[in-house]
């Protein structure tokens, strides 16, 4: 049977193997110029307007290595528990490709900047799984091949090397994983340590992260693993996901049909949600590695690996932690405020500030998680500041601004930039709790509508809201709910 043509496995089927798979995860680092040359490497620049001789591969030209490059490579590699080698060694990976002028990456091979790390995550089932860290290596970016969107795309390919030269760590994994979800997950953490550990913004969208999946699967119980396929440049963790799992049922319909799974490269097509082969191992590359003639082995002491991990801040896993045992937070809550280093110290600052942490994890995330995605902001954006936000909060918890009022304060707030305490302020929106002004207004109102006193007193308690209600129009919203309540209840009794 043609192999293009076996469908894909059904569920039950899937369920007699056991997926193998390891993750290759290639990270910008976040440094001024790029790793081996002068010029910068910002997003969204015109074309070919960040090169210079180094990048362009001109004769005699010759790289010199960014210290920052290789501050932020250690960074990272303490960020997920790797092992700094104290040398390692660049070297040449030779390939020809029009985004590639030298006709070589400049790589680490056998000897990377770290080896031998871990991350652990957080699975569905509320357990947690270590996963392995093989090694995390330097190297240069490739430039990026355009093959649509210009006039005659359909004779012509563009090449853009603005992004030739960016210092990229690539980090692999062990084959530890064994479904999706934990592929999911895995991609989460490892981003979320390199966003805390500062070395890359990690903007998928920009090319920032980007990951290729190896899948190969064996029947539940076998030790020796299947042979693998990979998925390159797989560009968001949703689509990762789609790929492995069309991926499993792909390799498990071509062995059930009694065919061999063919060791290849494939890649994903995030329209159909399929894979397609790229290339097999035949054709693969021999990218024939040697040691750079034109870089000296790179040296880490053990001095200069303690300052960067002196100067590393929290971890993603420590802070969540942390948000649980100091401020009394929920695990789920503590995932949440800690998917970014910038949303954890904003909560640290309105629980601090406010002094109550679950009031200021329920408005971080709700009102003000939900008006920044309305207007498509990050919380570095926020026009309301922690300590704008920890005063409302506090004028809440003191009774002078109800719920209600709470609410279109904070939205007054986000949208003008002012304080609560001057919004309240113009529009007179402060609570009314004192009982004197309550107690002339329900007198009114009860003296207003005896048939429904007559109703109260006579058992049919829950017309109480209908007071609370009139109440609250007469103050426009104004008016303290307990007292309100405490204040009817007494009067109706008599």
């Amino acid at each position: 049977m043609d192999l293009a043509v076996i469908p894909i496995a059904d569920p039950e089927t899937v369920a007699k193997y056991e997926p193998v798979i390891g993750l290759e995860v290639h990270c910008q680092l976040k440094t001024k110029t790029k790793i081996f040359s002068p010029s910068s490497h910002e997003f969204g620049n015109p074309a070919n307007t960040q090169t210079d001789p180094v990048v362009l591969g001109l004769p005699g030209a010759l790289p010199v290595l960014n210290r920052e490059a290789v501050e932020q490579g250690v960074r990272a590699s303490l960020a997920i528990h790797c092992k700094i080698n104290r040398r390692s060694v660049f070297a040449r990976k030779n390939y020809f490709y029009p985004d590639l002028p030298k006709g070589y990456q400049i790589s680490q091979y056998d000897e990377p900047l770290a080896e031998h790390g871990w991350l652990d995550v957080d699975l569905e089932d509320g357990s947690t799984k270590r996963i392995g860290i093989t090694r995390l290596h330097l190297e240069e970016d490739a430039g990026k091949t355009i093959h649509d969107g210009f006039r005659d795309s359909d004779q012509y390919s563009y090449v853009d090397l603005n992004r030739a030269g960016a210092p990229l760590a690539e980090i692999v994994s062990e084959p530890d994983m064994r479904s999706s979800e934990e592929a999911f997950a895995y991609l989460t953490e490892i981003k979320q340590a390199l966003q805390f550990a500062g070395v890359s913004d990690c903007d998928m969208e920009k090319g920032q992260l980007r990951c290729d999946a190896n899948v190969s699967v064996r029947l539940k119980g076998e030790e020796k693993f299947g042979v693998k396929a990979e998925i390159k440049n797989v560009n968001s963790f949703r689509f990762v996901k789609m790929a492995i799992e069309y991926e499993i049922a792909r390799q498990v319909a071509v062995l059930e049909s009694g065919a061999l799974v063919v060791q290849e490269t494939r890649l994903f097509n995030n329209t159909t949600g399929e894979t397609s082969s790229m290339r097999s191992k035949e054709e693969a590359h021999d990218y024939r590695y040697f040691p750079e003639p034109d870089l000296p082995p790179l040296l880490v002491s053990e001095e200069w690996e303690r300052s960067i991990a002196d100067s590393m801040p929290e971890l993603p896993r420590n802070k969540r932690e942390r948000l649980v045992s100091e401020y009394g937070v929920s695990d789920y809550d503590a995932r949440v405020l800690a998917l970014s280093a910038e949303t954890a110290d904003y909560f640290e600052t309105v629980a601090k500030a406010s002094g109550d942490a679950k009031m200021a994890a329920n408005w971080v995330q709700g009102e003000l998680a939900g008006a920044l995605n309305a207007a498509g902001k990050t919380i570095t954006e926020s026009p309301i500041s922690a300590e704008s936000l920890a005063r409302l909060l506090k004028l809440l918890g003191d009774g002078t601004l109800s719920s209600k009022l709470a609410k279109e304060v904070f939205a007054k707030m986000f949208e003008s930039g002012k304080s609560a305490d001057e919004i309240i302020e113009a529009e007179g929106l402060k609570q009314i709790s004192d009982t004197g002004a309550l107690e002339s207004i329900i007198d009114g109102i009860l003296a207003a509508n005896p048939k429904q006193v007559e109703t109260y007193r006579g058992g049919k308690v829950g017309i109480l809201g209908f007071f609370v209600g009139q109440v609250m129009k007469q103050t426009k919203g104004q008016a303290n709910p307990q007292v309100v309540n405490e204040l009817l209840t007494k009067k109706l009794a008599g």
